[in-house]
């Protein structure tokens, strides 16, 4: 009886490593179909970048309810549908801009129109805020405490996130 149950427990959790590969896979291909639009920085380059103490701008160029939920610590809410410009009066045309959204599509936008603007060192985060997360990345909230939540964009998004609590 013991090696049934075990059997069991054995099949559950195989099927479940082979659904999480899958995911990651299926999450790859959506990711790299976006970065195929403006140059992008990974996570890790990005954490390296926020660890040196370099001045970079961050981003966000979710809409305000995402933001609030949870963003990267120290990101700016820029926005997408009605972006806020003024926050780029004191960012230098020549300065290091990392763009990010939910996976990396509304955030390529932006990287095109922060380009045609006169910025010229532009990345967007590969995989987003999503990938940022799932990878054991911190977020914070508006308060800048560390928070386990993220918004998901909406429900059928919300099969990206491999951890924490999703809101969407």
């Amino acid at each position: 009886m013991k090696t049934i149950i075990f059997i069991l427990i054995s099949i559950t959790m195989s099927g479940n490593l082979i659904a999480q590969e899958k995911n990651k896979e299926d999450f790859k291909k959506m990711a790299d179909s976006y970065a195929d639009e403006f140059p992008t920085i990974t996570q890790v380059e990005l954490q390296n970048k926020i660890k040196s103490g370099k001045k970079i701008y961050i981003l966000d160029t979710r809409q305000i309810e995402e933001y609030n939920v949870s963003h990267i610590k120290n990101a700016l809410f820029y926005g997408f549908k009605d972006p806020k410009e003024a926050i780029l009066k004191d960012i230098p045309k020549d300065a290091e801009i990392i763009v990010y959204c939910s996976v990396g599509y509304r955030s390529g936008k932006v990287a095109k129109d922060l380009s045609k603007m006169g910025y010229t060192n532009i990345k967007n985060l590969y995989g987003g805020v999503f990938s940022w997360f799932n990878e054991g990345n911190e977020l914070v909230d508006n308060n800048g405490k560390n928070t386990n939540k993220i918004h998901t964009y909406n429900e059928k998004w919300s099969k990206w996130i491999n951890r924490g609590e999703k809101v969407y």
